[in-house]
């Protein structure tokens, strides 16, 4: 079974067999990218999911007295979407999306080096962005909006986060990266930036509203509950009684970690690997993908 070539012109959304040739291409050039540009395109990426998770935390700031629960989290689930949309439509290399480069992979066009090279180099990129931007509105007295309910909702989050066991953490991660690989996948889809956007909201509004683990966005959450721990203002602090687990070690080694083992999986097996298998295998030796 040979892979249709994709439209060059049209409005049509692509079809899933076109899509996933469209996925294996973007995963090669990925791969072929130089390593200063990735790392600046992974700061980048790391920035602006913080910017999604820092609206997401607004959005939930004192809603749950307010709102039922499930109302919450899809609001709060929406507004986290503009981290995706912007790595997407902006342009920046994301570890989580990045899982999908696993269907070149799989058909030969990268080589195992190039891979762990690229989610090496991207995973500490995101690293970088996110914390650099909870450190930034952390300096920003961003916290003290709302008489102070705009930080008790990240420390909040930051402690339910290092409160999870390994086992919870990785499942959470596994689901999660199914649902972004999914919106970065349908986005394949689309000719036009609204298609785009459209295609990415609804399965990243699912994952936050679901309460499953983002490695990149923990990247921004924990750090910001760690400087807002440390910060020691009794108005965040007296609200927080179990600040003791949050420390850098926990986010490491009970969040971090599982989590992106998570999110490995869940993107790179679950969603890459599958529509490699359903739309790639296939190809007859020599084939090349469209540009």
């Amino acid at each position: 079974m040979s892979n249709p070539p994709i439209p060059e012109h049209g409005f049509d959304a692509l079809l899933p067999a076109e899509m996933a040739v469209k996925a294996e291409h973007v995963g090669e050039k990925k791969a072929q990218l130089d390593a200063s540009t990735t790392f600046v395109l992974a700061v980048l990426a790391g920035a602006f999911i913080g910017l999604g998770a820092n609206f997401a935390t607004v959005a939930a700031a004192g809603t749950s007295e307010v709102w039922p629960y499930g109302a919450t989290r899809v609001l709060v689930g929406v507004a986290f979407s503009l981290g995706l949309i912007l790595v997407v439509v902006g342009g920046a290399e994301l570890f989580t999306g990045n899982a999908l480069i696993v269907m070149a992979w799989a058909s030969g066009r990268v080589r195992t080096a190039a891979l762990l090279r690229n989610w090496a180099i991207v995973y500490v990129g995101n690293f970088a962005g996110a914390v650099a931007t909870a450190g930034m509105v952390y300096l920003s007295g961003q916290h003290r909006f709302g008489s102070f309910a705009v930080g008790r909702t990240a420390l909040a989050i930051a402690t339910a986060k290092v409160d999870l066991d390994f086992q919870e953490a990785l499942f959470l991660g596994v689901l999660c990266n199914l649902l972004v690989c999914l919106a970065v996948w349908l986005a394949y889809s689309g000719r036009t930036t609204a298609d785009r956007i459209l295609a990415i909201v609804p399965p990243i509004s699912a994952f936050v509203a679901a309460g499953f683990e983002h490695s990149v966005a923990n990247m921004y959450f924990v750090p910001l509950g760690l400087f807002l721990k440390h910060s020691a203002l009794e108005e965040l602090t007296a609200a927080s009684p179990s600040l003791a687990e949050l420390t850098w070690s926990t986010f490491v080694f009970r969040n971090l970690l599982p989590v992106t083992i998570g999110n490995i999986i869940g993107g790179a097996v679950f969603v890459g690997g599958v529509y490699y298998f359903v739309y790639l295998r296939r190809r007859p030796p020599g084939a090349t993908p469209a540009s």
